[in-house]
């Protein structure tokens, strides 16, 4: 293949951007930039093979970037794109001279080789692109090393660098876009043949909570859960009840292979603290009793077995506080490299902060971007994401305080970008808030009565709580029945047909 100076006035490839590469000049190649708009102006077809993922400013030469852009401009609006009309559209604009005359662009259809290479041209040019964009965030984190901004510390400067390679390893690449209709069945087959070898229609990961399973069919790769509750519910145990039960059988399903881990994000709690609420669960010890150390030397023993149970779960914790979204992204993606990631628990998605560098204007703007953040996390790694949300205190001023899609703080974007929506309620705990006082009654008759009624509320209100699934993108909305222990923050499957009515 011959090649074409560029025209005089082209701004070619850029400098060395001070990184003192001397003489080296960042990757170019223009003469496939020559190729590939010689291919396109032979034949508009071609355009095919690299519409995807191709852009004007992907091009080293500026004036190639151009003559790129006419080209997409004419043939997305149905034109026919070759030199003549080309020619033409530039000779109207005043711009023919500035991009080499009509002599370049007759020239380029000489430099042509043929249009079945034309989507391998243009991945060289994209490649030459991505290498010049790494050289120029190269330059950006030296000069910010020595202090170019100084307003970023030196673990901040580390996350805008993740940051910026995540962008970057983002852009569009020839990956992805539209799948035929008959790959898309093939999945379809797949998620119901694991169905079927799970058995009781979990095509998802199951969640070690059998009802939820039953109503969610697990769960599913790709969805954000959001679970939602006012402070004292038990978010945060129902949401490490399901990561151990999706810890468990992932261990039973990949034994003696490589088992994928369940990721926690814990921006409330401490991993120390998390540790010892799950300890306690395990073992059915009270943690305030093992904090205060209040505990047996049986107990002790037992606690002591229950962790190296506990050790062999694949589990991560990451208790950064008020950790981003590129952080937590960043952190997904070696988690995916080096152990293989099966799903994300965020704990809660209010302490969160949005990407590094974005400032939005309002608390519901950094809550949408957050969300829409998480749901981008649960597609590319193809997992599911769980995150646990506060609601307003709405609740607590109606009379019936069981939650609804209103009551979700920021409600609006938190609503639309998640794909379940579930609430936990227990009504005991309001219940306890309402017992009867005698000076509040005229007669101590009265106050009897009332407080009957209300031990026997208690009473069947006792052990048990409620996981309101009030939206399912993919599924029906309803009411689970959980058991619940409060002295170890445990919840557990409610056995509604044998004695005790309340037992797990």
């Amino acid at each position: 293949m011959n090649s074409i100076p560029p025209p005089s006035g082209g701004k070619g490839p850029p400098g060395d951007g001070g990184l003192g590469l001397g003489m080296r000049l960042p990757p170019a190649n223009l003469e496939a930039e020559q190729a590939l708009l010689g291919a396109l102006l032979a034949n508009n077809k071609a355009y095919e093979r690299v519409a995807e993922f191709l852009e004007p400013e992907h091009f080293a030469d500026a004036i190639h970037g151009r003559i790129y852009a006419a080209i997409r401009r004419r043939i997305e609006a149905g034109h026919l794109a070759d030199v003549i009309t080309l020619r033409h559209e530039f000779e109207h604009n005043g711009e023919l001279a500035e991009v080499g005359g009509p002599a370049y662009l007759a020239q380029l259809l000489s430099a042509m080789v043929g249009i079945v290479n034309a989507g391998e041209y243009g991945r060289l040019i994209h490649d030459c692109w991505i290498r010049r964009q790494l050289i120029e965030l190269g330059e950006t984190v030296v000069n910010n090393a020595f202090g170019a901004d100084p307003e970023l510390d030196g673990r901040q400067q580390i996350e805008r660098a993740e940051q910026s390679l995540f962008e970057l390893a983002s852009e569009k690449a020839g990956e992805g876009g539209p799948i035929s209709f008959e790959r898309a069945l093939a999945q379809a087959i797949e998620a119901a043949n694991a169905a079927l070898k799970r058995g009781g229609g979990v095509s998802g990961l199951p969640s070690g909570l059998r009802d939820l399973d039953a109503k969610m069919g697990g769960l599913h790769k790709s969805d954000l859960l959001i679970l939602a509750g006012r402070p004292g519910m038990g978010k945060t145990a129902l949401a490490t009840k399901i990561a151990f039960g999706a810890a468990k059988s992932l261990l039973a399903e990949h034994a003696g292979g490589r088992i994928p881990v369940v990721a926690i994000f814990s921006l409330e709690m401490s991993a120390d603290q998390l540790a010892n609420r799950l300890l306690s669960e395990a073992s059915r010890i009270s943690g305030d009793r093992i904090r205060r150390g209040e505990i047996s030397q049986r107990e002790f023993d037992s606690f002591v077995a229950a962790s190296r149970e506990l050790a062999q779960l694949p589990i991560v914790i990451d208790d950064t506080p008020a950790i981003t979204l590129s952080a937590l992204r960043t952190r997904c993606r070696r988690l995916k490299r080096t152990h293989g990631l099966a799903m994300v628990v965020v704990d809660y998605l209010q302490l969160m902060r949005p990407a590094l560098g974005a400032r939005p204007e309002t608390r519901v703007l950094e809550i949408s971007m957050i969300t829409q953040g998480l749901k981008a996390v649960a597609k590319e790694f193809q997992i599911p994401v769980l995150a646990l949300s506060q609601l307003s205190r709405a609740v607590e001023q109606r009379e019936d305080k069981r939650p609804q899609l209103a009551d979700l703080r920021e409600s609006g974007s938190i609503e639309q970008d998640a794909d379940v929506v579930m609430f936990i309620y227990r009504d005991e705990y309001y219940l306890k808030q309402r017992e009867p006082k005698l000076a509040a009654f005229a007669d101590e008759a009265k106050f009897e009565a009332a407080m009957q009624r209300w031990q026997q509320d208690m009473e069947r209100a006792h052990n048990r709580a409620d996981l309101i699934i009030a939206k399912q993108r993919h599924g029906p909305t309803g009411t689970i029945p959980l058991f619940f222990e409060a002295e170890f923050t445990r919840f557990g499957d409610l056995d509604t047909v044998h004695a005790p009515p309340y037992g797990d």
